[in-house]
């Protein structure tokens, strides 16, 4: 099950390459090929780590604020609000120092950060929330199976949403209990993340009808 997750997770990486060759890409979606091989580095430097029976704590806990901020980067580059725009800068970099304070004093590096995550979870949501709204109260119709921010934004709302109760509790719950019943879902989830990512990319993709 996990080796459908890494694929995913590459497939997701080579499909963003297309940004740089399709016309008028935005330039969070240029952006978006840096962030997943990023990912891509990290999940094959905690594979390493778990094989040695090494905690993978310090490297996700770092990763969250990382996988955070460029996703509100991500959602302030999509959402047209000039005001809801100044509300999500501010709210990054807040959301950055708490982090912090959280690796330094409160649940600190060697524990999982389920305090960051959680409000991760919540803010991105809220913002994906916003982005409906705005979309539902444009007054010309579009095509949302050939808009990237859509099946961004859908991805990252579902992903946030079912996962903001199992990340945020994760810190309560037995590592037995994670391992048999929370694992195939975590993985299940991230595969749709992916899937919408992927599709994301591909949209604007324009297949040529040949005829003789």
């Amino acid at each position: 099950m996990p080796s459908i997750y890494y694929t995913m997770v590459v497939v997701s990486f080579l499909t963003s390459l297309t940004a740089f060759f399709i016309k008028d890409s935005g330039r969070y979606l240029r952006l978006f090929p840096l962030f997943l091989l990023i990912t891509i580095i990290v999940e094959i430097v905690a594979s390493w780590l778990h094989m040695h029976k090494k905690s993978t704590s310090i490297l996700y806990n770092s990763f969250i604020c990382l996988e955070f901020q460029f996703y509100m980067y991500v959602l302030r580059e999509i959402i047209r609000s000039p005001r809801a725009k100044k509300i999500i800068f501010h709210t990054a970099w807040l959301y950055l120092l708490l982090g912090i304070t959280n690796i330094l004093f409160i649940q600190k590096l060697t524990s999982f950060n389920s305090i960051t995550y959680a409000l991760g979870c919540l803010i991105i949501a809220v913002i994906c929330f916003y982005y409906f709204f705005e979309l539902f109260q444009q007054t010309y119709s579009i095509s949302l199976t050939r808009q990237p921010a859509f099946w961004i934004c859908a991805g990252l709302l579902f992903f946030y949403t079912c996962s903001f109760p199992i990340y945020g509790l994760v810190n309560f719950l037995s590592q037995d209990f994670i391992a048999k019943n929370i694992r195939v879902l975590i993985i299940l989830l991230n595969v749709f993340l992916y899937s919408s990512f992927t599709i994301a990319f591909l949209c604007r993709i324009r297949v040529r009808n040949s005829t003789s």
